[in-house]
């Protein structure tokens, strides 16, 4: 829930669908429309402040590097991230449970921490929300 002086920072790729954010941009003044690859948050970093939510719901099988660089780039220390895995979209030959074990390997490598695993059987086949919140390393005081 974004609250009534909250935004929220849409990033999208794909015409239609960034046509479709677009247009709700207009009709919602707190949402801020980013028609970008959402695998170089580099291009639209001044657009984006540090931002407390990331939501990811991309449908490609690098999905864990995309919500990791941007979890770098612009999620606060200790800020909540939620990803929707689709097994099928990351790796058609394995079984879901895998490819979920699999994701949240390299969001933990990523010191993207998971809090909770949710299936959302039977409403999606094999698909799950994965629910988190990022600890970046600590750095080490120079001597």
């Amino acid at each position: 829930m974004v609250g009534p002086t909250g935004c929220v920072y849409g990033v999208e790729f794909a015409h239609r669908p960034g046509r479709d954010l677009t247009n709700m941009a207009k009709k919602r003044p707190n949402i801020v429309p980013i028609i970008e690859d959402a695998r170089q948050p580099l291009r639209y970093r001044m657009l984006v402040p540090m931002v407390d939510v990331i939501f990811a719901d991309v449908a490609q099988p690098d999905q864990a590097r995309i919500v990791a660089v941007n979890a770098q780039n612009f999620l606060k220390n200790n800020g909540w991230y939620i990803i929707s895995i689709k097994a099928n979209c990351v790796d058609s030959t394995a079984a879901p449970e895998a490819v979920f074990a699999s994701e949240i390997e390299k969001l933990k490598k990523d010191k993207l921490r998971p809090k909770e695993q949710l299936t959302l059987e039977p409403y999606h086949r094999d698909h799950a929300v994965v629910i988190g919140q990022y600890r970046p390393m600590k750095h080490k005081k120079a001597e």
